[in-house]
């Protein structure tokens, strides 16, 4: 009988942690006994068995001043990742996002763990800026697994084996949350406004998308005395939020936890977010949203230098228009996303056309996909077969 496949998996920043958690249970529903684990996460990985070895608070960064400040700890974490590689000698490793992290492990994995199969899981986004990324990543991985579905032909042109497995952001069953149940946790009448207010999962979120969305809420909340206000905390910045929160002068709910959070998208009558994933989920929820992002000012100036796409969002960059209006750095003002969500907040046709404008959006990015773990895992599993494993 032979070994159980094991698999790596490296994951620094919540969302890609949550994917590491999902890959992680198709595997098993596949292979049972059959497959063991080991890698770098978070939390959620870590419910799944994956106890990680390595601390991978403080790598979930943004912007180039946020990145210079940490890159000795990300060096660290590097290098203790491909020693935990060696150690561990991995059939095959999945490197999940975090384009900065996940390229340079691979590297040192290719030099140190040269047996073991790669593949990357999220591709770096090249359509938008960066382009040579494309030829770095073919030279490094064996295989790139998508989420959106225009993407393999742009790497697969530079020789790299990809395939497009789904977004489980854009194909999570909106009926699965239970609006009712948040609206009872909290107190909240079915027919009472709630404005959902979604600042991040960074601690660099926190510091410069949270004033500007604080000071949108104090107004909002003046001319909207009704409205009910409930803020995501994400669990890396959970105690951040609160405590930012625990100081407004308006009575607000704090969420926590993927259920909640799911609970609070069906809730929602508008949401406040911050550009990112869950933009996708609060479209696939049918939530209408403005957004919002600010980062340190030299991070911002770099970043007109390079990105190529006129929106932040990734389905108004599907649909070539500003289905939810954006608001990026000097625009992501208090006044500016105040007066966007309080238009939403006094038409409700408004916000119906704009929900099923995100919604038409989505379909262009591939939403659709029944299961995206499991779609993950076939290939994850074809890839080794392709390589001579029994299973």
């Amino acid at each position: 009988m032979s070994a159980p496949l094991k698999v790596m998996l490296v994951a620094v920043e919540p969302s890609a942690d949550a994917l590491g958690a999902g890959l992680a249970r198709a595997l098993k529903q596949r292979l049972g006994s059959e497959v063991s684990f080991c890698g770098v996460g978070g939390a959620q990985m870590a419910a799944e068995g994956i106890a990680s070895p390595i601390d991978i608070a403080g790598l979930s960064l943004f912007g180039v001043f946020e990145l210079a400040t940490a890159i000795p700890r990300a060096l660290d974490r590097i290098a203790k990742t491909v020693r935990l590689a060696e150690a561990e000698k991995p059939d095959v490793a999945v490197l999940i996002d975090s384009w900065a992290f996940t390229s340079r492990v691979a590297q040192g994995m290719r030099r140190r763990t040269p047996g073991g199969a790669l593949i990357k899981y999220v591709a770096p986004q090249v359509w938008a800026t960066r382009a040579g990324r494309t030829r770095a990543l073919a030279r490094t991985v064996d295989h790139l697994m998508t989420l959106l579905a225009f993407e393999p032909p742009i790497f697969e042109a530079a020789g790299l084996a990809s395939t497009f497995v789904g977004n489980p952001s854009l194909n999570r069953d909106p009926g699965a949350a239970d609006p009712a149940r948040l609206r009872a946790a909290i107190g909240v009448g079915v027919e009472e406004p709630i404005l959902l207010v979604l600042p991040g999962s960074r601690p660099s979120e926190i510091q410069h998308v949270m004033p500007p969305f604080e000071a949108a809420v104090m107004r909002i909340k003046d001319t909207h005395p009704n409205l009910r206000v409930v803020v995501v905390a994400a669990a890396l910045v959970a105690d951040l939020v609160k405590a930012r929160v625990a100081g407004w002068r308006h009575r607000t709910s704090v969420v926590e936890g993927e259920r909640d959070k799911y609970d609070a998208m069906a809730a929602a009558t508008v949401a406040l977010a911050k550009s990112g994933t869950v933009t996708s989920e609060l479209a696939v929820a049918g939530c209408p949203m403005v957004v919002g992002y600010k980062v340190n000012p030299a991070t911002a100036f770099i970043a007109r230098l390079i990105i190529r796409t006129r929106f932040a969002t990734l389905f108004n960059i599907a649909a070539g228009e500003a289905v939810a209006p954006e608001f990026i750095q000097q625009d992501c003002t208090g006044p500016r996303l105040a007066a966007a969500v309080a238009a939403l907040l006094d038409d409700p046709a408004k916000r119906s056309t704009q929900a099923a404008a995100q919604s038409t959006a989505l379909e262009k990015l591939g939403a659709g996909v029944v299961d995206p773990f499991g779609a993950a895992a076939d290939v994850v599993l074809q890839v080794m077969r392709e390589r001579g494993w029994p299973g």
